[in-house]
């Protein structure tokens, strides 16, 4: 003879209740803890792209930084360059009015001597 009162089809022990319960509520937070690791693993691949990105921006700025020197010299020696052909060419303006003026009061002496 059994001393346990027999159980009837459909009760379930108290403590088997417990037990289901428990197995549910460790099955939802393990669900919650694979999506928590998955927006994790997401976020990780984004930051790796940004990170991927910044880097890109950076080479790109150095090299722009680079031929913004480049053209700033190159700009800097054609001004002076510039400067150096215009001083000559006043120069040659000056030359050339001289001897023209100098031509021009030669042959009004001329004139005069022929007078």
């Amino acid at each position: 003879m059994n001393d346990h009162p027999a159980n009837l089809a459909g009760q379930v022990e108290p403590g088997a209740a417990d037990l289901e319960a428990a197995t549910r509520r460790l099955m939802t937070a393990l669900d919650a803890l694979e999506s928590a690791v998955e927006r994790r693993r997401e976020a990780d691949r984004d930051e790796d792209e940004l990170a991927t990105r910044i880097q890109a921006l950076g080479a790109d700025r150095s090299r722009l930084a680079d031929e913004l020197d480049g053209s700033l010299m190159k700009t800097r020696r054609l001004e002076r360059t510039n400067r150096e052909i215009a001083e000559r060419l006043d120069t040659a303006i000056g030359t050339i009015r001289a001897v023209l003026n100098g031509a021009g009061q030669d042959g009004a002496e001329d004139d005069e001597d022929d007078e």
